[in-house]
């Protein structure tokens, strides 16, 4: 089967192994997800990430999970614009995830970045997913 949502199944990926209480998740390397990573790093919600490479000979991304008390960092990780219905917003209109509390990651003409960031360089674009 085809990989329409590669972003997608990443998230999904992180989501399950949360749930797991995993420690580390690998998902297949593509820079898009290296940028997305590089967001959630930034902003706290990953201790980090490693490029690896799969037993079959594939580069993988390791993604270090985190956890506070035991629970997992992300409470909420949801795609917003997907395969079938892409969601662009313009500077103004980037939404706030849960009053601010929450981080909406925007593909933007300057490069995958938080919704702070896009708000202070002044730039819209795709919103790829929110993290709560």
């Amino acid at each position: 089967m085809a990989m329409n949502d590669p972003l997608g199944d990443m998230l999904t990926r992180i989501r399950n192994a949360q749930m797991r209480h995993k420690s580390t998740v690998r998902t297949p390397a593509s820079k898009v997800r290296a940028w997305v990573l590089d967001v959630l790093l930034a902003e706290g919600y990953i201790r980090g990430y490693e490029p690896v490479t799969s037993a079959a000979g594939h580069p993988e991304l390791e993604i270090s999970l985190k956890y506070y008390d035991g629970e997992p960092v992300i409470r909420e990780l949801k795609r917003v614009s997907k395969p079938g219905r892409r969601v662009y917003s313009g500077v103004r209109e980037i939404p706030q995830v849960r009053q601010g509390l929450g981080v909406a990651i925007v593909s933007t003409p300057k490069g995958i970045m938080s919704d702070a960031q896009a708000r202070a360089d002044n730039v819209g674009g795709e919103v790829l997913c929110t993290v709560f």
